[in-house]
């Protein structure tokens, strides 16, 4: 079997006339919401590429939830796969089996395996050969000789480090495709809109008043701003400028919100706990700001066209907000990019050295910048329409 690395030996016009008749693609993210949501604008390119193309993602069960919103997605299968570090140890590989029997019986035409740098595509690539998928994508850093039959030389960290959105796009446009729109994108129910509007006229916040979102979680710890100081920048938000804070987070967040709530001293509100990931996304749309750690949430508002400030952690460099306004708030050290879970120095000085001042400055800028962008927006449609 010929193996091709690409993008030093053929040019992307080749590897486009190999997968153009592969109609039926198999994408694999094994990661988590926001990882999912990051490799929506690839999906779109691989689903735009070929007329009639379907696409299938497999994906975490976190990352599920985000592929059933993913409007170039036409199925979703869960799996947690042993070789990624969030899945719980298994007591066999029985599951491993079942899936390469499901995936054989898919009859797909091709696999894209989308990975960040630092892991390892090949258990995915085997599981694919093992399913007798013919075509088989993906970075590696090593040969990966029968295993892949499109190989793209990983060039990460030594020679460029790309956001995680350009690095699965570059994936994309190594067999020929290219998306139309390059921004994230959600496809909500109405019903959970019905839902969002539900959720917050219950939490007794007064929407006729100025309001924002705050999620203050993270799945690491290393990514989380102190919550004292998540608790005087709402405090600061309500006392100058008379911003409510609406608390977001999933049910195992609520005792973090509720400490953040305790130890304030204006009015606050929460729906935690409450939401599904569409009825989240749709009250992220409906507000006209988000304050959050590097997470999930962050790439949904971006999704959704909410502008975004972010608590960045300096633990990696390539999942910043994406094609939204955003003020992206860090403070530079020393042992920045250790891509750590858990700080490895225990000082938090990425974030702990973030003022609660300068998250307020960030967010009354960027929401006065909004405001103008709409109204500039809303008088340049007015104007064309009496043109016309």
């Amino acid at each position: 079997m010929e193996i091709r690395l690409f993008l030093l030996q053929e040019p992307p016009s080749m590897a486009s006339d190999r997968w153009a008749d592969a109609k039926n693609l198999l994408c694999v993210r094994l990661d988590a919401l926001g990882d999912v949501l990051l490799t929506s604008p690839a999906l779109r390119a691989l689903k735009e590429s070929t007329p009639g193309r379907r696409i299938t993602l497999l994906t975490s069960r976190a990352g599920a939830a985000a592929a059933e919103l993913i409007p170039d997605v036409d199925r979703v299968l869960q799996y947690d796969a042993p070789w990624m570090k969030a899945t719980a140890p298994g007591a066999d590989a029985s599951r491993e089996f079942e899936l390469i029997e499901q995936l054989r019986n898919g009859r797909f035409e091709g696999a894209a395996i989308f990975t960040v740098y630092s892991q390892n595509p090949l258990p995915a690539a085997l599981v694919c050969y093992l399913a007798g998928i013919p075509r088989r994508l993906a970075h590696c850093r090593e040969n990966p000789y029968q295993l892949l039959t499109d190989w793209v030389a990983e060039t990460e960290p030594h020679d460029v480090i790309r956001h995680e959105v350009r690095r699965q796009l570059d994936l994309a446009g190594a067999i020929g495709c290219y998306a139309s729109d390059e921004r994230l994108a959600l496809s909500l129910p109405a019903e959970a809109d019905a839902k969002a509007v539900a959720a917050l006229r219950h939490c007794g916040a007064d929407l006729s008043a100025p309001w924002l979102l705050m999620h203050p979680g993270a799945t690491a710890s290393s990514r989380r701003y102190p919550p004292e100081q998540y608790a005087r920048a709402a405090e600061l938000l309500f006392e100058r400028h008379g911003f409510q804070t609406i608390f977001t987070g999933v049910a195992a967040e609520r005792e973090l919100i509720e400490t953040i709530r305790r130890s304030m001293g204006v009015p606050s509100y929460s729906v935690a706990g409450r939401l599904s990931l569409a009825e989240l996304a749709a009250i992220v749309q409906r507000a006209p700001l988000l304050i959050a750690n590097n997470t999930g949430p962050v790439h949904v508002a971006a999704a959704v066209g909410t502008p975004v400030v972010v608590l960045y952690a300096l633990t990696n460099p390539q999942h910043a907000p994406w094609g939204v306004p955003q003020r992206v708030l860090s403070f530079d050290v020393p042992c920045k990019y250790c891509y750590k879970s858990i700080c490895p120095e225990g000082h938090h000085a990425c974030l702990r050295s973030i003022s609660p001042e300068s998250v307020v400055q960030a967010a009354v800028e960027l929401h006065e910048e909004s405001l103008a962008g709409r109204c500039a927006a809303a008088t340049g449609a007015l104007i064309a329409g009496e043109r016309f």
